[in-house]
């Protein structure tokens, strides 16, 4: 810890890098839109045989209208509860290009995607609310970047903010440093990585429908005959890539990211994240004896 002194009566002020906190405010916002994300990834599962709609291809528009919305209020019920200003948004900003400029760099080799890794620290330096906000605005940037702009986009951008927000929500996030920090956000980072390309296994396997009786979704099918046909699907499209995307995000999080993490708090430390300021006079002095001073303390890593 740093100390610094401010001469005569001023502002005593503590700058720490703690994740943002969720108020009710926040936790109301993103229950909201993981609630609709939920429907929206299972609904068809539910459908019966004869419904006009029984895949996502006709829901995505809707979804992606009723996203952008809940998205701006995440961060606006953030705000509103931790009292964060602009520079906090200006950074969210910054890791989300550099996040969407990552992708590029491993889509379609093996499922080699090293934005993981960055959404992975960012959710556990930012906090959970800021973190769903960053992994769902970077997938919506890359998409446009790489021209990925489809139905699946909405999913992914859901998919990916509740990856980050995972990150966010890990235990000891004031006090664990050090390799154990590392251990535990790589471990995540694993599981993870195979929960996302599960989550939007789901959204694309509806739309496979009459390939084969063994993997195709069965619109109106009983839900254990479904479920069983896309674990089949999961196994025999997928594992191969989601391996690939979580080795190198253990691996990624083990070797750099120590670093990758003490820039980003330092970051949060200037952006001022609930900063909290207090005014106290000067303490009177006796005759003859110089004024008292104040001090200005900083939390370093």
């Amino acid at each position: 810890m740093a100390h610094g002194r401010a001469g005569g009566g001023g502002a005593v002020r503590t700058t720490s890098s703690r994740p943002v906190r969720l108020g009710p405010r926040s936790v109301t916002a993103l229950v909201l839109v993981s609630l609709i994300g939920v429907i929206a990834f299972c609904w068809p599962l539910f459908a019966d045989a004869g419904s006009a709609v029984t895949s996502h291809a006709g829901d995505a528009p809707w979804l992606f209208a009723a996203l952008l919305p809940l998205l701006v209020a995440v961060v606006v019920a953030t705000i509103a509860d931790c009292g964060m200003d602009a520079k906090a948004v200006a950074m969210l900003g910054v890791l989300a290009a550099v996040g969407a400029a990552l992708r590029p760099l491993g889509a379609g080799t093996a499922g080699l995607e090293p934005m993981f890794f960055l959404m992975v620290l960012s959710g556990r330096v930012l906090g959970p609310g800021f973190g769903f906000v960053l992994g769902a605005v970077t997938m919506f940037a890359s998409a446009l970047l790489t021209g990925g702009v489809g139905p699946w986009m909405p999913f992914q951008m859901l998919s990916m903010g509740w990856f980050t927000m995972g990150a966010g929500l890990l235990p000891g996030p004031d006090g664990l440093r050090g390799r154990g920090e590392l251990l535990m956000l790589s471990a995540y980072g694993c599981v993870a990585a195979f929960a996302y390309g599960t989550v939007m296994n789901l959204q694309g396997w509806v739309l496979l429908q009459g390939l084969s009786s063994g993997v195709s979704f069965q619109p109106g099918a009983p839900l254990d005959e479904n479920l069983v046909r896309f674990l089949a699907y999961v196994v025999a499209t997928s594992l191969g890539w989601d391996l690939g995307r979580a080795a190198l995000t253990v691996v990624l999080t083990l070797t750099i990211g120590g670093t990758l993490l003490k820039a980003l708090r330092r970051a949060t430390r200037r952006a001022n994240f609930e900063a909290q300021v207090t005014f106290e006079g000067p303490e009177r002095a006796a005759p003859g004896e110089a004024p008292h001073r104040t001090y200005v303390t900083y939390d370093a890593e």
